[in-house]
C-alpha cells in the first residue's frame, strides 16, 4: 500500500470536510466488479492436481519463473490450466491486464481472468466466485491489502481457500503478497515505516487481520514486501514483537518474510519447501517476549533471528531450520546496523557438511589463486588482509544454472571488500560495504552454458592484521 493519510490537520480542514460532504453526496457508488478473460472461453476440467503451489512477490507484478514453476508443479508437467487475477483497483496507465498479459504467455495456461473488485461486497458476487472456484491459480495483484482484507468472511475467501484444497495455488506481489500470510498487516489505518514501527509498536497505523488464508506450512508468519528499496526490515521486528505479545502466533513464536522488489520472488512447494528467486527474501523469527512493547514507548527486543534467502538458496517452513541465522536486536527504538547481513552464529554443518581452504601466500594474482574448484560445498574460505594493500584469490567452477552465494564474516582489525571476477578478472559482482569489521557478501548465476571459471577476490580496502576473515561459500 502506498496511500498514508496525513498524521496532522490544520484550520482548513473544517472548510475541506464541508467540501468533502457535498462531492461524496454527488458521487456514484463504487465502480461495479469488471471482468477480462484472455485465452479459452472455457474452463478446463481435470479431476487432479498436483498442488499446491504458492508465489510470493516482492513487488505487485508477476515473476516468470516462479509462476511457470507452480504452473507446472500444479499441472504436473501436462495439460493446461486456467487462472484468476484479483484487484481491488484498475490500472492507471497502460494495458487493464498487466498480470494475466504475462500469465497468458507461459506454457500450460488455458486461460487468464481478471477481476477488479473495488468493494467488501464484491466479495460475494457470484460470477468472480464461479471463476476462482473452477481456477487452479488465483493472483493477487498489488495495490492495496486493505481492499484484499475486506473479503474476509465472504464467499470469496472460502473460494480461494477451495483452490488450495484442490492442489491448485495463490500468490500475489506487493499487496498480494500481504494477504496471503496467515497474520496480514493491513495497513487500513495507513502505511508505517521502520522508524515509525520501532518508535511504537503499537502506531496507530499498525493493525492486523488474522484468520483469513493459512496455507500449510506456512503458520505464524507475516510477510513484507519492498523489503530492502524501502528498509522494511525494522517495521518487520516491530510486527512480530507484536504478534508474540498480542497472541496473535501459536506457541509464542512468529516468522517474518521479506522479499525484496525488483524480481524477488519466494516459491513455496506442496511440501513446505521454499526456493528463492530474483532477488533476496529474509526469514525473521522472533521466538520470545519483547522485553518492551508497549504503546508510545520505543521497542526493545533482543535476538531476532534472521536467515538471508539469497536467489537458488532454500528454507524449509514444513521442518523450520535451527540454525544459519545471524542476530541482530532493538534498543529503545534503535535497531542494530547491518541488518540485513551478518555471519551466521551455527552454520548448519550438520545439514550439509562442508570443507574449508585456508588462504597460501602469495596468492595475490589470478595466476597465483587457491584453487577452491575441487571443495564440497557450503565450504568456508579463510584468510587474513596482512597488509593494506594485500588481495587474496581463489579459484571455483559454476555449472550452467547453479547459483554462488558469498558471505563473507570480516574481522574489526580492517574493512576489506569482495569480488567476484570472470576468467579474465573483469568484475561480474562486488560487495564494498563501508567500515571495519562490516561483513560483505554477493551472489552470482551462471545462465551460460557449460561449466565457467571464476575468481573470488578479497581486498583490502583500509587497515590490515592476522585475524581471519571467513567466507561461507554455497551452491544451488
Amino acid at each position: 500500500m502506498t496511500h498514508r493519510p496525513l498524521r496532522s490537520c490544520s484550520a482548513a480542514a473544517v472548510v475541506l470536510t464541508a467540501m468533502a460532504s457535498v462531492l461524496t453526496a454527488q458521487q456514484p457508488a463504487h465502480a461495479a466488479a469488471d471482468r477480462i478473460r484472455l485465452g479459452s472461453t472455457a474452463d478446463v476440467s481435470r479431476g487432479a492436481w498436483n498442488g499446491p503451489a504458492f508465489t510470493m512477490n516482492g513487488a505487485g507484478g508477476v515473476v516468470t519463473a516462479t509462476m511457470t514453476r507452480a504452473i507446472d508443479e500444479i499441472r504436473g508437467g501436462t495439460g493446461t490450466l486456467d487462472v484468476v487475477v484479483l484487484a481491488g483497483s484498475a490500472p492507471t496507465s497502460g494495458s487493464r491486464t498487466p498480470e494475466c498479459d504475462t500469465i497468458t504467455a507461459s506454457a500450460g495456461v488455458n486461460s487468464c481472468t481478471t477481476w477488479t473488485l473495488t468493494a467488501a461486497a464484491d466479495g460475494n458476487n457470484s460470477q468472480v466466485n464461479t471463476d476462482v472456484r473452477n481456477a487452479e491459480f488465483v493472483y493477487f495483484a498489488g495495490g492495496d491489502q486493505c481492499r484484499y482484507a475486506a473479503w474476509k468472511g465472504t464467499a470469496l475467501e472460502a473460494s480461494v481457500e477451495s483452490v488450495v484444497a484442490k492442489g491448485g495455488g495463490s500468490g500475489g506481489g506487493s499487496a498480494g503478497h500481504h494477504i496471503n500470510s496467515p497474520i496480514v498487516y493491513d495497513a487500513c489505518n495507513g502505511s508505517v515505516t521502520s522508524a515509525e514501527a520501532l518508535a511504537n509498536p503499537y502506531d496507530r497505523y499498525i493493525s492486523f487481520t488474522t484468520g483469513m488464508f493459512a496455507w500449510a506450512n506456512y503458520g505464524s508468519v507475516i510477510n513484507d514486501s519492498h523489503f530492502v528499496t524501502r528498509d522494511r526490515m525494522g517495521r518487520t521486528m516491530s510486527f512480530l514483537a507484536r504478534a508474540v505479545k498480542d497472541g496473535l502466533a501459536p506457541g509464542g513464536a512468529a516468522w517474518g518474510v521479506g522479499v525484496e522488489e525488483g524480481g524477488g520472488s519466494l516459491f513455496l512447494d506442496r511440501n513446505g519447501m521454499a526456493t528463492q528467486y530474483g532477488k533476496d527474501a529474509y526469514v525473521v523469527l522472533a521466538d520470545h517476549q519483547p522485553e518492551q512493547a508497549v504503546d508510545r514507548r520505543p521497542l526493545t527486543y533482543s535476538g531476532f533471528k534472521i536467515w538471508r534467502l539469497t536467489p537458488g538458496s532454500t528454507f524449509d517452513f514444513k521442518n523450520r531450520p535451527t540454525c544459519g541465522y545471524y542476530l541482530r536486536s532493538v534498543t529503545n527504538g534503535i535497531a542494530d546496523t547491518n541488518l540485513y547481513s551478518g555471519t551466521p552464529v551455527s552454520d548448519c554443518g550438520g545439514q550439509g557438511g562442508g570443507t574449508v581452504l585456508a588462504e597460501s601466500e602469495p596468492n595475490d594474482t589470478r595466476d597465483t589463486a587457491d584453487d577452491a574448484t575441487s571443495l564440497t560445498f557450503p565450504a568456508s574460505l579463510t584468510g587474513g588482509m596482512r597488509s593494506t594493500s594485500d588481495r587474496d584469490y581463489f579459484k571455483l567452477t559454476v555449472p550452467a544454472g547453479q547459483t554462488v552465494a558469498v558471505n563473507c564474516a570480516v574481522p574489526s582489525a580492517y574493512d576489506a571488500d569482495l569480488y567476484w571476477l570472470d576468467a579474465n578478472g573483469g568484475t561480474l559482482e562486488r560487495s564494498v560495504n563501508d567500515g571495519a569489521g562490516t561483513d560483505e557478501s554477493l551472489s552470482f548465476t551462471r545462465t551460460a552454458s557449460g561449466t565457467g571459471t571464476y575468481y573470488l577476490d578479497m581486498e583490502a580496502y583500509s587497515g590490515s592484521g592476522s585475524a581471519s576473515y571467513d567466507c561461507r561459500v554455497t551452491r544451488s
